[in-house]
Parts: structure tokens; sequence; C-alpha cells
């Protein structure tokens, strides 16, 4: 069976479109069986639904609350059963619901932990870097400060404004994803401290994490154990 990816959108949804053209195919070994929003009317959503990929929204206006948010999202999420949820421009800090039940990977404009936060290419650019570039690293329950799987270097260019660069870093985070996330599709990945390794033999990699299915258990009813 393929490797079943979940990916999380917010807006135009140019990551996802990397994806869903990778796992067109089947040498990348995953496909998208799903793909998440928090708002409608996105061009994320719009790609996915072309694709033939099935689509849901939790939008947290919806909920009582964030805890009762992130619980709903957790549920969505398994319905799928995902071995991996990809937050691909996804504007939301994940819940402690979804992030114990399911790895989460994630991109930044910035090498982590340089320049955390939303406005990481504008933070870079004040403090006059001359090399940014992207991260991929696993969530978890901080801001920018999970394990990282990957990163790639971006000259900063004299004449630098926020947006030539951070278009300059979104065509290396697009293709650092999509190799990374094939490669823990294809080899799997392991997890030691802060140390991310993809490969089944102790190269940077491993199993998969363990406890999925119980996780995946745990989410089917609403009422679950946090």
């Amino acid at each position: 069976m393929s490797f079943r990816l979940v990916v999380l959108v917010s807006g135009s949804g140019t990551n996802l479109q990397a994806l869903l053209d990778a796992t067109a195919s089947d040498a990348f070994g995953a496909r998208v069986v799903a793909v998440g929003a928090d708002r409608h009317g996105i061009e994320g959503l719009t790609r996915a639904e072309r694709a033939g990929v099935p689509t849901f929204v939790e939008q947290v206006s919806d909920h009582a609350d964030r805890d009762e948010w992130d619980e709903n999202l957790a549920v969505r999420i398994a319905e799928h059963k995902p071995d991996l949820v990809v937050s691909a421009g996804f504007m939301k800090i994940l819940g402690p619901r979804v992030l114990a039940a399911f790895p989460v990977v994630n991109t930044h404009p910035a090498l982590l932990p340089a320049f955390p936060g939303a406005h990481a290419v504008r933070d870079a650019l004040a403090y006059g870097v001359r090399l940014t570039g992207c991260t991929v690293h696993l969530v978890d329950t901080g801001v920018d400060t999970g394990p990282v799987i990957a990163q790639e270097a971006v000259a900063v260019r004299e004449g630098d404004d926020e947006e030539t660069l951070h278009e300059r870093i979104k065509t290396v985070e697009r293709r650092l994803l999509v190799e990374v996330v094939g490669r823990m599709a294809r080899d799997g990945w392991t997890v030691t401290g802060r140390t991310v390794r993809i490969g089944r033999t102790g190269e940077p990699g491993g199993a998969g994490r363990t406890g999925r299915e119980e996780s995946f258990q745990q989410c089917q009813e609403p009422g679950g154990t946090k």
C-alpha cells in the first residue's frame, strides 16, 4: 500500500501542487489522500479538487475554542489514515491533539533556528544577513522549534526586497519539501532527541513513528483522550 499523505493548506497551495505533481508517479512512493484547510474558497482546495483528491475544511470560527478546533481537526485527519501530515502553507498553529496523533512536517523560509515566526524573510533582510534559506522540519508544540530534517541555503542578492527574496526561497522550498517527503515515504525515519534520520540503516531515517494506529483510534471520537 502506498504511503499516505494528508496535506494542510491555507492559501494558493503551490507546495501542495508540487506534491501532487510528484505523487503522480508511482516511483515517488506516496500519494495525497486528502487536503484539509482552515478556510473555504482558496486555490489550494481548488488544486486538490482538480486532482480528484478529497478535501475538508475546519475553521477555528466554527468552534467554541481552539481546543475544540484541534480536537475536530484531529478527527478529520484521522479519517484518512495518513502516515504523514504535511503543513504546506497552513497558517494555523497545530494543537496538542493533532501533534500527539500524527507526525507533521512543515517548511519555513529561513535557516532555523534563525528567524522563526511569520516574518522570517523580512527579519532576515532587516538583520542584514548575506545568506538565508529554507528549512523542512518536524512540527512540535513550539513555533518553528521542531527537529530539523533538511535545510538549503539561498543567497541574499544586492537589491533584494522581501518579495524577490521570498520568491527564490519558495522555489527551493518546494523542491526540498518534495525530496524530503519522498525520502521519508520510501525509506522511513527515526527521531532521536533533535536528530531526524531518514533511511532504514541508521543513515539520516529508520522505521516510521510507532503507535500511529493507537493514536488514530484515540482520534476517532471527539471525546477521545487528548
